[in-house]
């Protein structure tokens, strides 16, 4: 797509977020106004102008211009950057949050949020909505949503939680057929584990996604729907919590390490006692560490 042919779609949803503004008959602003609003020559105004005429949005008799209605989404024109974007709008949304970018308890703006990820102001409200089963955001009394936040009683219930999800997939692990493909990521896992542990004294930072992608494996043996919808935010957050605090984090994740290959030993042996009570040490100084990165950013 053309650069022009961008700049015009950029310079056209501006413009309706412009007069969402404002209320209905209300003048719209000179060409040469619009222009500033939307950071493009009066050329790209008026064919801004144009196209809202068409849509019923506005009449524009000379230098008179009024709106007829506001503006909704389906006025809005889709940018080519923003193609799909709706499909990981979960996962950007709560890298926004875990990177503490924003306050808990803060007002959220469903404008100024589907301008940020890409996505309709409709998709947005119905991602909110399902979000809030999480108890990360939830509806204002006087409309629209509030950000709850990630505090310390969220993260300590999210790790009891976290533990009997995995209690329970560990118990299935043990169980699975020899030609289960776990079998096989388990293996993968153990030779990943290995490499990253001679090579920690330089490359400590790379445990996280290899803390991710091992307790995708052993979840990945339970198929329960309700399951994986909490195990993609429970993944995210615990993922994160290892970006947080730097505070020796190589110590920390080649202990993580060798709580992993213990953990992994059992399994292996098929030792379902043994598998238990390594995942309950490894999620229970995961939950520690949890706390402390909160700590260290005086969320608790």
């Amino acid at each position: 797509m053309a650069r022009s042919d961008t700049r015009f779609r950029e310079a056209y949803n501006r413009l309706l977020d412009y007069c969402a503004t404002l209320d209905p008959n209300a003048a719209i602003p000179a060409e040469s106004r619009l222009g500033e609003i939307a950071n493009v020559s009066r050329t790209v105004v008026r064919r801004c102008l144009s196209r809202m005429e068409d849509k019923g949005l506005i009449t524009w008799d000379g230098r008179e211009k009024r709106l007829l209605r506001a503006p909704t989404d389906r006025d809005r024109i889709v940018l080519p950057d923003q193609a799909g974007t709706s499909e990981n709008l979960e996962q950007r949304f709560l890298e926004w949050i875990l990177k503490f970018d924003v306050p808990a308890n803060m007002t959220l703006s469903v404008a100024e949020l589907s301008r940020n990820f890409g996505v309709p102001q409709h998709e947005l409200k119905e991602f909110l909505a399902g979000l809030s089963r999480f108890g990360l955001v939830t509806r204002r009394k006087q409309g629209g949503w509030m950000l709850l936040g990630f505090t310390k009683s969220f993260a300590v219930e999210l790790s009891d939680f976290r533990t009997v999800l995995e209690l329970n997939a560990i118990s299935h692990a043990v169980e699975a057929p020899v030609d289960h493909p776990f079998w096989t990521r388990l293996e993968e896992s153990r030779a990943a584990h290995l490499a990253l542990l001679e090579r920690i004294d330089t490359d400590f930072h790379e445990f996280s996604k290899l803390d991710e992608a091992f307790h995708m494996a052993i979840n990945s043996v339970v198929k329960n729907r309700f399951v994986a919808e909490f195990q993609k935010v429970i993944s995210l957050i615990f993922h994160y919590h290892y970006l947080w605090d730097k505070t020796d984090e190589k110590k920390r994740n080649g202990a993580a390490i060798d709580e992993h290959l213990a953990i992994i030993d059992a399994l292996e042996a098929r030792d379902e006692a043994a598998a238990l009570a390594a995942t309950r040490r490894h999620l229970k100084t995961s939950k520690t560490t949890l706390l402390s990165s909160l700590r260290y950013h005086d969320l608790v």
